[in-house]
This record gives structure tokens, C-alpha cells and sequence, in this order.
């Protein structure tokens, strides 16, 4: 679906079902570079299943029009102006990477408005590594190249795909180079405010880690799990890199099932 935003066109995929303000709510937010898809299997089994779902594509990124936002506490703030806009008065976050920040920074600014907050393939802090920035500034196929190499787990390396006849990786190529990924990467490079945002949050609260995570290692997401003062789940998956809601969208989707409906 569309709407207007602050003068922009804005899209937010329901999962395939009408959106219904008076059920409960579940926002997906996703990662650098990327949109609404990464969480095609997720967000259909919500919606029909009980759930309103939001999953938008922040501005600047695939459907959704205007400038990309600088930086994540910006992004945290156009979150609470759509869900405004939705008459959405209390929802589950569910961020990846990137929106996993966004996820953190929402829920500390308005935490009355949470009823839970699930954090895939994060951590408090996210650094970029300088070369991978300044790529994605000057040669943004080739940054594009060099996350999608290291942001899936090897066995998509060599063309695994949980969704037949797709590629994710080409798929996520021809997201990812029409995205503004610098943008995304220096929001997250420059934030610093996640420990602190962490321990504002009183809603339960999720972990979903990968063992072979490498943009976002998981001792840098074990590191969360002081932090949040009502962590009720934490698993790390084995063989999945950084790319989790689609690298194992079934495990993912498990352990948002377990946990979402069970709050």
C-alpha cells in the first residue's frame, strides 16, 4: 500500500492481507541497502495469522520516494511519524541489521508503545569498515559485491537459495545498487546511543544472532544481552551468515512465531 508522508510517497507491504488497525500490529524494518522484501516469508505468515503487519521501505529505498534519512535517530523518528499516521498506538518491532538499530533507538524514545522488540543479526553498535564506506560512495556496485560476499553465509555462496528459482544474491544485487547505501552505511557508522537506548527498553525483548555473521560478529550481539533488561530469547543460529530473514527465513519466522505470539 501507499501513503503520504511528510509530503512524500511512502510503501508499506501488509503481507498480502488488508491492514486492520485493531488487531495487533508488527513492524519489520529492514537492513542497509535493502526494502520490504527481505521479509517476504515473515510478514505473510503474521498477516495471516492473527496480525496487522508493516513492513516499509524507509525513504529513498526501492517504492518509496524522498531523501534518505542521515542517520538512525532520523530514522527512528520517520518510524513513529508513519505509525502516527496509521493510528498505530502499540506494536512489535522487528528489526535486521540496520533496523534492528532503528528498532532500539524507536523503542527508547517512546517504550509505552512497545509490546516487544526483536533483534536480528544486531548489536548496540554497528561500525562500517572505512574502505566498504568509502566504496559504497564512489563505486557503489562494488560495495554492493563486497556486502553481499560477506553478508551471506557460505552455502549461498554457491547458489543455495530457500526459495526456489530465485537467487538472493542477484536479487539482492539489483536492490541493493538502486538503494542509497551510503547513506545507510554512514547512519550506522555514525550512531552511538544503542547501550544506552538497550537499557530504556522495559518490553520483552529477542535476540536472533548468526554464528556466521561477519559484518556483524555475534560476540557484538552477545554483547546486548546485559544490556536489555527483559531478554526473554536468545538463539544463534549455525551455517547462516549476516543476511538471516533471508538466508533462513524458516528458523527466523520460528523464532518470531515462538516469541511474538507467546508475549
Amino acid at each position: 500500500m501507499y501513503l503520504t508522508l511528510n509530503n512524500e510517497k511512502t510503501y508499506v507491504t501488509n503481507g498480502g492481507k488488508e491492514f486492520d488497525k485493531s488487531l495487533p500490529t508488527v513492524v519489520f524494518l529492514h537492513g542497509s541497502g535493502l526494502d520490504h522484501r527481505s521479509w517476504a516469508l515473515q510478514t505473510r505468515w503474521f498477516a495471516f495469522h492473527g496480525y496487522s503487519v508493516i513492513a516499509p521501505d524507509f525513504p529513498g529505498h526501492s517504492l518509496s520516494k524522498g531523501k534518505a534519512l542521515d542517520s538512525i535517530e532520523a530514522m527512528a523518528e520517520w518510524l513513529w511519524q508513519l505509525l502516527d499516521e496509521m493510528d498505530v498506538k502499540e506494536c512489535s518491532l522487528v528489526g535486521h541489521s540496520q533496523g534492528g538499530l532503528v528498532a532500539l533507538e524507536a523503542a527508547a524514545t517512546q517504550p509505552e508503545r512497545v509490546s516487544s522488540i526483536s533483534l536480528i543479526g544486531c548489536a548496540a553498535a554497528i561500525p562500517v569498515n572505512e574502505h566498504l564506506l568509502g566504496l559504497a560512495e564512489s563505486d557503489q556496485p562494488a560495495a554492493v559485491d563486497a556486502m553481499l560476499t560477506w553478508g551471506f553465509g557460505e552455502a549461498y555462496q554457491f547458489g543455495r537459495s530457500h526459495v526456489p528459482g530465485q537467487a538472493p544474491i542477484g536479487i539482492g544485487w539489483q536492490i541493493m545498487c538502486n538503494n542509497p547505501l551510503h547513506a545507510d552505511l554512514s547512519a550506522c557508522q555514525k550512531y552511538t546511543n544503542g547501550e544506552n537506548a538497550a537499557k530504556k527498553i522495559s518490553a520483552p525483548a529477542q535476540l536472533i544472532l548468526a554464528q556466521g555473521d561477519r559484518m556483524t560478529p555475534i560476540k557484538m550481539g552477545r554483547g546486548l544481552s546485559s544490556q536489555l533488561h527483559n531478554l526473554v530469547s536468545q538463539v544463534e543460529l549455525d551455517k547462516v551468515g549476516h543476511m538471516i530473514p533471508i538466508e533462513a527465513p524458516e528458523k527466523c519466522l520460528a523464532e518470531l512465531q515462538q516469541f511474538i505470539t507467546n508475549i
